[in-house]
């Protein structure tokens, strides 16, 4: 037995085995780890960020269009998020934060050794509990596609993220992280990403003003956004909100008093949910960011690493010449005027078919444009097929003055519902710098996305008038002088018309009553070559063919030509290219954009100025007279209308000091137009929404437009513009015949 038990003791020699071995398992557990950090930090497990990477971390900011009043118009994006500085941060928020998320930040590098070891304790008893630090989910925010799923995959992930997060306290203050953190979080519905968004989704507020028990639920839903979502799950918010205020008053940040007010609050939600369509000038971002992608790509502008920039990607800062305020207003006047406008056309198509004859086909091709035509058709539909399918009815949203309404309607009865809704573009701008002020591209972009500012054209009718005018005036003829009014046929071109004003008639009251027959007379004259090519200098980039028509309006334009074409006049016959840009900074602040818009000097001063004010007298006692008499705007004003046939199109310019607008009236074919003059032409149609949106520009002291008169130019006038100076003789150069008078105030002179 004594022989058993002491070879069943352990020996010296065993003692010194098992400790050399315990250490060699020790060391070798220490060097296993050591290697697998190694591993981890040289990114033999995944690529960890480099040292730039942090200094200039990468995630999905949205670029900011910002108007000339430094407000955000609105934004592009893949995730809808904005940075914010820690200065915009409530301390609300910074307080739920830290109480909540991280009790240690300000004491930690990183890594929160003890609640580590908290929380491995905690897991291997069953109770799981989340150890992250906040640089540690910054970390992983920042520089990962998201959680791993698998064990094996997230223990990698946990030691990358507590490199990577040692080396964010590194590199940035404890304030950035902070500031990084909330600028990056996702919170779940909407594409809510970052506290700017989140704070103006849920509380239509900015950070910096959330309170206390706003902030606490913002805070509570980064343990789950779809959990604790305020809108689909209030009772778990409400809980989760108060637990985070609880945690605030536990951590000193507020007392028991706040706590008990801020619990007892409801959820207070203020619901603004972004799309890209909401808000103002939609027409005008979407135009903006196609521009800036080719500007960009004509000019070769990238970032420093050679890739291009992408706007829905890389938060660029877009300062434009828009004035928020300016652009409300036209908004505002397009709306005010267009729901009694619409009502008027529906009355004129209640008992009439507007597809039967040459407006057939309208349908039909309507039918082939449309989304639901292209997947029928991929679908392997035949015609017949399609067409039948288009005579079901089905859940739509429409379009109404009211708002969007569901319904349901056959697509092809939407077809028609659609046809038949009046379009209207409006834009503002100023004549001596080029800004553009505001751009309405369309009554409604969530239902019609096509701009018709720009990227449309349309018939401008009696607009073009002025550019053979300014020829004649260029070329020496007196606004005083007289010429034919009566029809004519030129080669094999007899243009139609009334002869308002007489015969003859001066050609400022040929202007102001918009004589076709006269016009005509003019540009035989002066040639149309002429008159294309000063049309051309005046930045119309149409086709303006060298034919007589021309003189009347038989082209195609833009709102936005001809716009910057009337601006020359008022700018003394120089012409700025229409700019809507200042600058383009990057998410850092760098300019990396500046506009230099083109200038020509198109027509002679003297010369410009006579056109406009032959252009005061279209609204002083023309065919823009109403401007006057029913809206009151009796300060020094002009413009021009214009009506294409049919009345197809109405479109109105006009002039001040300070301003130049374009409007344009009509439906989305031409073959279906208003059927008497009386509603359909530019002083009916058109005119009203430039009148109402300067009502609105005057009326507002802050925007600082001043009703003055247009400057005369450098040097003065050495040519008489007041034909009452002239002796009134027949014929001479004062002619001018009153006996239609009457046809004044009724305005049926918009040709």
């Amino acid at each position: 037995m004594k022989r058993e038990s002491k070879k069943n003791q352990l020996q010296p020699e065993d003692v010194k085995r098992y400790t050399r071995n315990f250490w060699k398992f020790i060391i070798g557990i220490i060097a296993f780890g050591f290697l697998f950090i190694f591993s981890v930090r040289m990114g033999l497990f995944g690529k960890l960020p480099s040292f730039s990477d942090l200094e200039n971390p990468k995630s999905n900011l949205a670029s900011e269009v910002i108007t000339e009043d430094n407000k955000v118009l609105g934004t592009y994006y893949i995730q809808n998020r904005s940075n914010v500085k820690y200065s915009e941060l409530s301390p609300y928020l910074v307080q739920a934060l830290i109480s909540t998320e991280d009790k240690r930040f300000y004491d930690h590098s990183g890594i929160d050794y003890t609640r580590t070891i908290t929380v491995i304790f905690h897991t291997l008893t069953g109770n799981k509990q989340g150890g992250s630090t906040i640089t540690q989910q910054l970390a992983l925010n920042l520089f990962s596609d998201g959680r791993a799923k698998s064990a094996p995959k997230r223990i990698i992930q946990k030691f990358q993220e507590w490199i990577t997060a040692v080396r964010l306290e590194r590199n940035y203050t404890k304030e950035e992280i902070i500031t990084m953190y909330f600028n990056t979080v996702d919170f779940g519905a909407y594409n809510t990403f970052g506290i700017k968004s989140a704070a103006r989704t849920y509380f239509n507020t900015t950070p910096d003003k959330l309170t206390a028990d706003q902030a606490a639920l913002l805070v509570g839903m980064l343990k789950g956004p779809g959990v604790y979502s305020p809108v689909r799950y209030p009772k778990n918010a409400l809980s989760r909100r108060n637990t985070v205020l609880d945690n605030m008053n536990k951590a000193n940040f507020i007392s028991l008093e706040e706590e008990a007010a801020a619990q007892a609050k409801p959820l207070g939600l203020q619901l603004k949910i972004a799309n890209y369509g909401e808000g103002l000038a939609p027409y005008f971002r979407a135009v903006l960011k196609e521009e800036i992608k080719k500007e960009f790509s004509r000019l070769s502008i990238t970032k420093s690493d050679g890739t291009p920039y992408d706007l829905d990607r890389d938060g660029l800062k877009i300062y434009t010449t828009i004035n928020m305020t300016m652009q409300q207003y036209a908004e505002d006047a397009q709306k005010e005027w267009m729901k009694s406008l619409q009502v008027k056309f529906n009355a004129q198509w209640k008992s009439r078919d507007a597809f039967k004859g040459a407006n057939a086909k309208l349908l039909t091709t309507g039918m082939r444009r449309s989304e639901r035509y292209r997947i029928l058709k991929e679908n392997g539909l035949s015609e017949d097929e399609i067409k039948k399918a288009f005579k079901v009815k089905v859940p739509m949203s429409i379009f109404t003055w009211k708002g969007s309404v569901d319904t349901v309607m056959t697509p092809l009865d939407s077809i028609r519902y659609n046809k038949l809704m009046l379009r209207n573009a409006m834009m503002s701008m100023e004549p001596k710098t080029g800004h553009i002020k505001a751009w309405v591209g369309g009554i409604n972009f969530e239902h019609y996305k096509y701009d018709q500012v720009k990227m449309g054209t349309r018939q401008v009718g009696s607009t073009a008038k002025p550019f053979t005018y300014a020829v004649a005036i260029d070329n020496g003829y007196s606004p005083c002088y007289s010429i034919p009014n009566y029809q004519q046929t030129y080669g094999n071109w007899t243009p139609r018309g009334t002869a308002e004003g007489g015969n003859p008639i001066t050609l400022a009251n040929a202007l102001a009553l918009s004589q076709n027959y006269a016009t005509a007379y003019l540009v035989n004259q002066v040639t149309p070559e002429a008159v294309a090519a000063l049309t051309k200098r005046m930045g119309i980039t149409s086709d303006v063919p060298n034919y007589p028509s021309i003189s009347l309006g038989a082209y195609e334009a833009s709102v936005f030509d001809m716009v910057g074409a009337y601006s020359a006049f008022v700018n003394h016959g120089t012409w700025i290219e229409p700019n809507a840009i200042l600058r383009i900074e990057d998410k850092n602040g760098t300019p990396i954009y500046e506009k230099a818009p083109k200038v020509v000097k198109a027509l002679n001063s003297e010369s410009a100025y006579i056109i406009v004010d032959m252009l005061k007298s279209v609204v002083s006692k023309g065919t823009a007279r109403r401007i006057q008499w029913k809206y009151h705007l009796t300060n020094p004003i002009g413009g021009k209308t214009g009506t294409t046939n049919d009345n197809s199109d109405a479109w109105f310019i006009g002039i001040t000091p300070e301003l130049v607008s374009g409007v344009w009236t009509g439906a989305e074919d031409r073959g279906i137009s208003f059927a008497n003059m009386q509603d359909g032409q530019g002083a009916a149609a058109a005119m009203p929404v430039f009148a109402l949106y300067m009502q609105k520009i005057y009326a507002d002291k802050n925007l600082n437009y001043t009703k003055g008169d247009f400057e005369l130019p450098e040097g003065g006038l050495t040519r008489v513009v007041d034909c009452s100076k002239y002796w009134s003789g027949g014929g001479s150069a004062g002619s001018d015949s009153t006996g239609s008078e009457s046809s004044l105030n009724d305005d049926r002179l918009g040709f």
